[in-house]
């Protein structure tokens, strides 16, 4: 840990810096971390949560996950709120690749039946599932295909036949959010985004077949509801977003907000919190066109989760729905969205900026799926290609604290430059083949960024958020079978 200021302990694994340790700040940050993850924060964390803790309008806190480290604005696993009807709306806290999140999906195979296929099986799902960067997708949409999916998000995939009519309800929103307005995105966002559906993208995007262990299993009634209940049962995870779209979506607003800043007298910390007035024209039309990118990542992954039925179905010779290739839920980590707290004892609207940070909402929420409203929101937390991932379920503790938000997933601890420099792709691949993990990749460049060794311990990570009751373990999948941009 790197910083001179003051940093209070709360308790086991939530620290604050008061408000009186930078000019500017409105409300306390805090950080959620045990000892090990808090000496290990780097410099940036406490230097960008604070700068968003300056930011008009937040309410509460500003908060960092234990998954955090630094990023563009935000740090990775940042969470703020802010008042909707005079607090602002900033491209950096939700970040470039709008709607990044996460997607799980159950099958009724048995690790025994596809572990001597599993080279196949991947090879297949490669070659069906594009991956790295500028990887171009089968489907390229026309201008009014596009539209209609910025608008539409799952629903236009249902309807085209990218899925099945019960998809809809194990996605966050239910894989559509209301007010996207595609007049809002560049000409130059729409040609980017026309041919990257049903593509994964580069960097840490994976799409990972995966195992449940027994002993990996620590809610069974839980995980029955969500899905999983068998010994060896094969699970697939995908991690990606919007890809180019995004990317330009928040490149152009940026310059927009620029200019909104002058015009508004605002100042930021930090260049990188460009931000706007929520309810001005220019918040407006930003989170319209954030909106367009977010239903489009929605739908990127809905073609994903079509392939992957299909490449199953191929390599196992019978139908995706004999093969129960059913979603447990997706999740958006990458985005803002207007939700209801409680907050000085009064219900109050809040537009919660979430960079590298998931959603958990608690048992009851109208916004879940009646099946999953007993337990809690699926929470999917992906680790690094080599450690494993983890499903988790929200709580009401999650709603008090921290504006229904745990971590997104393990967290880097180097960047990938320095990665690079320890490992190498094609060492890397032979090691992962003898632990039991089969893996294709598009870059033995991008494989050695993506090294266990460049995160933070997903295990260390899960059990801080689980310990404090934000969110409570359920399930914890081992790597059989991975795909990298």
């Amino acid at each position: 840990m790197e910083t001179s200021m003051k940093v209070n302990k709360i308790s086991d694994c939530l620290w604050e810096i008061p408000k009186t340790e930078k000019e500017g700040m409105l409300v306390p940050a805090r950080i959620y971390a045990n000892d090990t993850l808090f000496e290990s924060m780097d410099k940036g964390v406490f230097e960008q949560i604070t700068n968003v803790a300056c930011l008009p309008g937040i309410q509460k806190y500003a908060l960092c996950m234990p998954d955090g480290h630094w990023g563009y604005g935000f740090p990775i696993g940042g969470v703020a709120a802010f008042d909707t009807k005079d607090g602002i709306i900033s491209p950096g806290g939700i970040g470039f690749d709008i709607n990044c999140g996460m997607r799980l999906i159950t099958t009724n195979l048995k690790a025994e039946e596809v572990k001597p296929r599993i080279r196949e099986l991947i090879n297949e799902l490669f070659r069906a599932v594009p991956a790295g960067v500028g990887a171009k997708g089968t489907l390229k949409a026309s201008v009014t295909q596009l539209k209609g999916i910025m608008e539409r998000g799952v629903d236009w995939c249902i309807e085209n036949g990218y899925g099945w009519p019960q998809d809809r309800e194990k996605i966050e929103e239910c894989g559509h959010i209301p007010g996207a307005d595609p007049s809002k995105v560049s000409e130059k966002a729409i040609s980017r985004g026309a041919n990257q559906l049903g593509t994964l993208g580069s960097g840490n995007h994976y799409l990972e077949v995966q195992m449940v262990k027994i002993d990996n299993i620590f809610d069974e009634k839980t995980a029955g509801i969500f899905g999983i209940s068998e010994k060896n049962q094969i699970v697939i995870m995908v991690h990606c977003g919007s890809r180019g779209f995004g990317h330009q979506v928040a490149t152009d607003y940026l310059k927009v907000f620029d200019k909104a800043m002058k015009k508004y007298g605002m100042t930021v910390k930090d260049r990188e919190l460009a931000c706007a007035p929520f309810k001005s024209s220019e918040g407006s039309d930003y989170y319209k066109a954030m909106l367009c990118a977010a239903n489009s990542a929605f739908a990127n992954r809905q073609i994903i989760t079509h392939r992957i039925r299909e490449s199953f179905s191929k390599v196992f010779n019978t139908s995706a729905e004999n093969l129960g290739i059913e979603i447990v839920y997706d999740v958006a980590h990458n985005i803002a969205k207007v939700e209801k707290y409680k907050i000085d004892g009064k219900e109050k609207e809040v537009l919660v900026h979430r960079k590298g940070s998931t959603r958990c909402f608690g048992p009851g929420r109208k916004e879940l799926p009646e099946i999953y409203r007993s337990v809690g929101q699926p929470v999917i937390v992906g680790g690094s290609m080599q450690t494993g991932s983890y499903l988790l379920a929200g709580t009401e503790k999650a709603m008090q604290e921290t504006f229904g938000s745990t971590m997104h997933g393990a967290g880097r601890t180097m960047s990938r430059h320095a990665a690079k420099k320890r490992v190498r792709g094609d060492q890397l691949l032979k090691t992962m083949a003898k632990d039991g993990i089969h893996v294709k990749t598009a870059s033995m460049s991008g494989l050695a960024e993506e090294a266990g060794i460049a995160y933070k311990n997903i295990s260390e990570v899960v059990e801080t958020m689980d310990g404090l009751g934000i969110t409570k373990k359920v399930v914890k999948l081992k790597p059989i079978g991975n795909i990298k941009g």
